[in-house]
């Protein structure tokens, strides 16, 4: 669970919210609601970690991972569409040599019963269970998946990000941030730069994710089929619907 306590932002000495509190379960999809300027993606920077509060906590367990997606992001890549996306696993080889060392390690080691001995054994356990859960066998088909659901074409896959446009750009963002499977997803937006097909496929993406998801959007249709929840900031404070959006419409 994540609990965000009493968190407070201001810009300039200007209150943009105070008293932030409200828990975020292992598993589900919440909407993030409010008008423009309340502080949406404020907050959900700060939850990334990417804004530090002006007061309160965010609370988070140890092996949490956080994957968020902002409105905009400045892409400088000149990888072609399918390296790029795969850019976002070169961290796998990293496990995979920790790995080689333990191994090693643990083979040249005669002190079975030690407690050192253990802790190698332990570590190489959690790397083990860290790398199959990218499922490093299923890499290159599970990328093509997401990419093709996204609405790229296997002919994409071989060109330059760089003849893409800005929006077909987000998508291979998004494409990373999904593969990279965080326990806790920050969306902003996602569906902007989305055709209709993308969105559904989207959809059904997210309405089975295994873990958590905070979301902004403009896509009414989007929050009522993968929301059971809705978080509203107004006036600088926050209200909580355990309710879709439209349900939370109709209640406030």
């Amino acid at each position: 669970m994540i609990s965000v306590n009493n968190i407070k932002k201001e810009f300039s000495g200007t209150p943009l919210f105070s008293g932030i509190t409200f828990n975020l379960n292992e598993k589900g999809c919440v909407g993030l609601a409010g008008l423009n300027g309340s502080g949406k993606t404020t907050l959900l920077k700060i939850i990334a970690g990417e804004v530090k509060p002006d007061g309160g906590t965010v609370a988070y367990p140890n092996e949490l991972t956080i994957g968020y997606l902002p409105q905009e992001k400045i892409i400088t890549s000149d990888k072609n569409i399918k390296d790029e996306t795969l850019e976002a696993f070169k961290f796998i080889n990293e496990l995979k040599a920790k790995m080689n060392e333990l191994n090693q390690a643990i083979q040249q080691r005669t002190d079975y019963d030690s407690d050192a001995y253990n802790q190698l054994l332990v570590e190489l356990d959690e790397l083990n269970h860290k790398l199959l859960v990218y499922e490093p066998d299923k890499l290159l088909a599970n990328t093509e998946k997401v990419l093709f659901g996204l609405g790229f074409k296997q002919s994409d896959f071989d060109r330059p990000l760089t003849e893409f446009s800005f929006g077909w750009q987000m998508r291979v963002e998004i494409a990373k941030l999904l593969l990279l499977k965080p326990s806790l997803l920050l969306l902003d937006e996602p569906t902007n730069h989305l055709d209709i097909e993308s969105i559904q496929w989207l959809e059904d993406f997210l309405s089975n994710y295994f873990g958590s998801i905070l979301i902004v959007s403009h896509d009414r249709a989007l929050l009522d089929n993968i929301t059971s929840r809705t978080i509203e900031i107004t006036n600088g404070k926050i209200y909580d619907y355990k309710v879709s959006y439209s349900k939370y419409v109709q209640l406030r």
